[in-house]
């Protein structure tokens, strides 16, 4: 499984290594609401946890499904502008505003990706105009939780609404904490795309590729980029450029948008923390036996995202129920997966932080 973009006719100078504030503005996020992801930044984490405003805690619960669970392509909102060239702005109030150029359409269609329901990478219908993707779509925000369903509504009937809300609650994570923060890490981030952009001039894509991660690389023919994922996805740059946009508060996800009409953007980190020590030998044979099987760690992919309950994994990796409760079984047992109930929904969910014992490249491998 690999997600391929197709670069066939891409000029050399259409493609671009540029840092973005709004997107390390929702890795920032993910890491406040995901610590057991990324461990090299359990004291940033909790100095910032610490000193924040319980009324801005709060408000950032409200719509957490966007940077905790997925990666909203929101926080890449020049990737979607129709000229498919346009370069992430050089401050968190430029991008703002190039949010705000995205259109009703693809603003909804971007929150509403937590749902996993409409096709990412071959477009279709939008839930805002389209009344069987929006059932479908709340309909999987209610499997989500109330939270999700709620925001849902209230996204599809009032658009400019909650584009008013996220804007406003950006503008006050970057007061409270972001703004601190990149003022820090901006100057890494510029110097790695400095060096970046003079490998690729230098020595040409494939091994500016290569050192972005070797996770990613291109064919022989030099018309297609691959990278390996426990996903798949398929676009192309067409008559519009590639973005390479490093974070220093990413790793290990190395993230590609793929949206359908978008321009394709390769989101890569720049740093690796240390992980703890494994556990007992006997702990780790029994976890990597039951990790073994290929489909438990395409399973593992989606269970590290998001709670799913037996139904939507055996939708998502098109096996019958049964078969997924017999692999959760085996997972289970070995103690890596968790296990709740809401309401009449059952939900499974990895336990990163067992998984992050056994190694920092399994759990970059399912997190990538």
């Amino acid at each position: 499984m690999s997600v391929h973009i197709d670069i066939e006719g891409l000029r050399p100078e259409a493609v671009a290594v540029v840092p973005s504030p709004l997107a390390e503005l929702g890795m920032a996020l993910h890491a406040l609401s995901e610590p057991a992801h990324h461990p090299g930044l359990q004291g940033w984490v909790t100095g910032v946890t610490a000193r924040l405003d319980p009324h801005l805690a709060d408000r950032m619960c409200e719509a957490d499904f966007l940077w905790r669970t997925t990666f909203s392509d929101l926080f890449l909102p020049w990737a979607g502008l129709p000229d498919r060239r346009t370069l992430p702005g050089a401050t968190l109030a430029e991008e703002l505003d190039q949010l705000d150029k995205l259109s009703d359409e693809q603003f909804v269609d971007a929150a509403l990706e937590f749902t996993c329901g409409a096709g990412y990478s071959e477009g279709g219908p939008t839930a805002l105009t389209d009344p069987e993707t929006r059932r479908r779509a709340l309909e999987l925000a209610a499997a989500r939780g109330p939270r999700q369903l709620r925001f849902g509504e209230r996204l599809l009937a009032e658009p400019p609404r909650i584009r008013a809300w996220l804007r406003q609650f950006l503008r006050d994570c970057d007061e409270a904490f972001f703004a601190e923060a990149w003022a820090r890490l901006r100057h890494q981030l510029a110097a790695d795309a400095r060096h970046k952009t003079d490998l690729l001039r230098r020595k040409g894509l494939a091994e500016g590729l290569a050192a972005v991660s070797p996770a990613i690389t291109l064919d022989a023919a030099g018309t297609r980029i691959t990278v390996d994922k426990l996903g798949d996805g398929r676009t192309t740059t067409g008559d519009g450029g590639l973005l390479l946009v490093p974070t220093s508060l990413g790793w290990p996800h190395l993230m590609v948008l793929h949206r359908y009409g978008w321009q394709p953007v390769l989101h890569y980190p720049v740093g690796s923390p240390e992980l703890a020590a494994p556990q007992t030998v006997e702990q780790l044979a029994l976890r990597m036996t039951a990790l073994s099987h290929p489909v438990r760690m395409r399973m593992c992919r989606h269970l590290a995202r998001s709670a799913h309950t037996t139904s939507e994994l055996a939708q998502v990796l098109g096996m019958t129920a049964p078969e997924i409760s017999r692999h959760l079984a085996v997972l289970k047992k070995a103690g890596l997966i968790t296990t709740r109930r809401r309401g009449r929904y059952v939900l499974h969910q990895l336990d990163v932080t067992v998984v992050a014992r056994l190694g920092s490249e399994f759990l970059e491998g399912i997190l990538r």
